[in-house]
Order: structure tokens, then sequence, then C-alpha cells
């Protein structure tokens, strides 16, 4: 949905999260009226808001900080309340006394949660205690209160366990494979994942589905675009020359060039006078050579791409032939051309795979990837999926009839939106399938 006028400015959708937290903030006033407009909803309200998170997994998690700290809180408000009430009479009511016996005792709740290794529910244990013993303390029935205060959390903690586990009764083909593209896809236009995408991903990604992606970014480059992603299964990257463990940071296939090939060509380039860089794989580490920078394009390239900790640059004495994934070259764009037309009239051209494209972030730059001419994302993939014991697979990518899936605008979550629906279609005969 976009706005009037011409700003080309998009509203966000109403995520999941959103409809279930509005869900159970209203179960938590139907409980407040099925009690009898009894305790204080406020509080389920809060610990619903709190506890209600993206994953499974940190639901369960902040419940578990929202229920310690509640706990730890009350217990030394029963306590404090017990000393001024019964200690001394109510005699430390209403004056300075009372408030630095409650000081005093917001360090024996911090150092509770040390003790007892919840430090994370530290916060949770200091304001429900604040709450009992500044707030209420003059209350008819301050015990009333904490009581309340302790049952209208667990109402809240409850409600966004419940709410945040229900869902439509869905069938998931665990027996195929998904494989997405990355630009134009996976990314949106600003080449950046969306919350939505990043968060829904990584859910179908935890309950099961085998999802990776196909590119020909490095694997640093994926790490990079893809941050935060749970990824279970490798990476085809470097257009299908390798496959990339990204959780095990090692290259479980390669597709190199030999060091007879890689000595023809760079031979011929050095003839030529271009220069390139050697993307080479050195036990499970990315070592790119270099001779000489011979133009601004490969200034900026290197000087980016080097403070990466996934890349390591270093200045070669002369041509490196051994263990090259690839080459790459960028320069003008018409001695580019030139270049490639002089390759494809030598009688080796068919040993290698030659990606020729224009430069996006470089006007007026083409680059060259050399391969080796079995380096392909459909022969990488076919080792994936043996490896996997998989057959059936679904592509997604952003060239219509090239992909099982066309993506056809990349900034409305698409590629997810279609993984979502044929990875987990809503199905009855889901509720007698396993999870």
């Amino acid at each position: 949905m976009e706005t009037s006028g011409n700003t080309g400015f998009k509203l966000p959708g109403v995520g999941q999260r959103i409809v279930r937290s509005v869900a159970a903030v209203v179960l938590c006033f139907v409980v407040y009226f099925l009690r009898g407009e009894k305790g204080i909803p406020f509080y389920s309200a809060l610990a619903v808001l709190q506890c209600m998170q993206p994953y499974q997994d940190s639901t369960i998690k902040m419940a578990k900080n929202r229920l310690t700290g509640t706990f730890v809180g009350a217990f030394w408000g029963l306590v404090v309340l017990l000393v001024k009430v019964y200690g001394f009479s109510g005699g430390f009511q209403g004056n300075f006394w009372e408030y630095l016996l409650i000081s005093l005792f917001v360090g024996v709740v911090l150092y509770s949660t040390v003790l007892l290794q919840v430090k994370s529910a530290s916060y949770f244990s200091c304001v429900v205690f604040l709450s009992i013993t500044v707030n209420h303390i003059m209350d008819e029935n301050p015990f009333l209160f904490m009581f309340n205060r302790v049952l209208d959390t667990l109402i809240g903690v409850a409600l966004a366990l419940i709410v945040n586990s229900v869902h439509l009764p869905r069938k998931k083909n665990r027996d195929t494979l998904f494989v997405s593209g990355i630009d134009d896809t996976l990314l949106t236009s600003k080449n950046e994942l969306s919350p939505y995408s990043k968060v829904e991903l990584n859910r179908l990604i935890d309950s099961g589905a085998n999802f990776t992606v196909s590119t020909i970014r490095t694997p640093a480059s994926v790490r990079e675009s893809l941050g935060g992603v749970k990824w279970k299964i490798p990476v085809v990257a470097m257009d299908g020359a390798v496959l990339y463990d990204m959780n095990g940071n090692s290259y479980l296939r390669k597709c190199q060039m030999s060091a007879a090939q890689t000595k023809r060509i760079t031979d011929f380039l050095d003839q030529e006078g271009f220069g390139y860089f050697s993307n080479t794989v050195l036990d499970d580490l990315l070592v790119i050579y270099y001779q000489s920078l011979k133009n601004e394009a490969e200034k900026d390239i290197f000087e980016t791409k080097r403070k990466s900790p996934f890349r390591n640059y270093v200045k070669a004495q002369g041509p490196i032939c051994e263990n090259v994934v690839y080459l790459m070259l960028i320069d003008r764009k018409d001695k580019v051309e030139a270049l490639y037309g002089k390759m494809e009239a030598m009688p080796w051209f068919s040993e290698y795979r030659m990606v020729k494209t224009d430069s996006e972030d470089y006007p007026g730059y083409t680059y060259i990837k050399i391969y080796h001419r079995d380096a392909t994302r459909e022969h990488m993939l076919r080792c994936l999926q043996k490896m996997l014991n998989i057959k059936k697979t679904v592509t997604f990518g952003s060239i219509e009839g090239k992909y099982d899936v066309f993506v056809k605008d990349c900034d409305k979550d698409t590629m997810v939106k279609q993984l979502k629906k044929l990875y987990e279609p809503v199905s009855l005969s889901a509720l007698h399938q396993k999870n």
C-alpha cells in the first residue's frame, strides 16, 4: 500500500507479532472480567507484551525471565511488608527510614538474581519489588495486591505462550530443497533483508524447512548481506564454484581450475596487460592474490573488501596457479570487450566458463570472472541434493522462466511469502503430522 503523491513511501505491513499481541491483550481483559474484575489487568497486558517475541524459543526465554523476576521481586517485597507492618508495628511507614529500608533491599533483590544465576531477570525483579513496597504499601491490604500482582503476571505469561503457539494446521514439506537467489529476490531494492523476511525465514528454518541460497556472491558477501539468518544447509556460492557451510565456516566442495589451466589464462592476461584477482581457497580460508592494481575500480574494490575478516588479500610477486577457484578482472568496458573477443578466438576458450557483466558500482567498467567450465550453480546444486538425499527442488529467482517461482517485486517479501506457502500449506491432514 502506498500513500498518495509521488513520494514512493510504502507503509509497512501489519505483522503477526502485532496481531498476536492485540489478541493476547484482549484475552487479558476477558480473563479480568471472568474473574469478577479482580486483580489489575494492566500487569497481565504488560507481561503479554514483554513475552510476545518473534520466535517461539525467545518467547519461552522471555517468559522464564518474567516469571523468575516476578517471584524474586514478590518474595523480597513480602519480606519488606512483613518487616514494616509487623516488625515495627507500622512505625516505618511514611518516613525516611522506610525508603532507606526499601533502597537497601533493592541491593538484596539484585544480589539474589546473581546468586540464582538469573541476572537477566534483575530488572523485572526490581520492578515487581518496588511496585509492591513503594506504590501500594499504603493500600488497605498490600498483601492482597502482592498476590494479585503475581497472579496477573502468571496470567499474562500463560496467555502469551498460548497465543504465540497457536497456528493453523499446516503440512510441512520437509522432502523439498528450497533454493533462492539473493539479489532482486531475497534482498530488497535497498540491498537489505527486511525484518519480516528475516524473522519468518528463521522461523521456517527452525521448523524444518530445507532452505539455502545459490548466488554469484562469495561466502563473505553472503554473510554480510544475510546476517542473522540461521543457516542449517550449505550455500551454493561463487556462482557455483563452491559449496560452503556457513556454520562451520568451511568449503565442503570446490570446483577449481587446474594449475595448468590457471597458468595458461594468467599468462594470457599478463601478456595483454590486465590486472586480476586470483580467488583461492587454502584450508577453508579465502585468500585473494593480486600483483598490481591498474585502475581506480581495482583500487576501490581492494580498499573496500580487504576490511572483511572473511577475505584475505595478499600481494603476490607472480601469478598464483594453485587452488584457484576463479579469476576476476575489471576494467573499462571497451578494453574488456576487446579482451573477451581475443579469448573467444583462442582454442582453449571452451575449457573455461567466462562470465562478462557490466558493473553497477563502477559506471563504464565491466567485469570478467573466469571459472572451470564445470563450475556452475546447477552442478553444485546437484551435489548438494546428493549430500542431503533430497530429490525435489523449488527455485526462486528474478528471471522469468528460469526459476520455478518468479519473484517480480523483491520489496514485498514475495520470496519468503511464497516459501511459506510452498513449505507449510494449510492442511487439515497436518493435524496428524508429527512436528
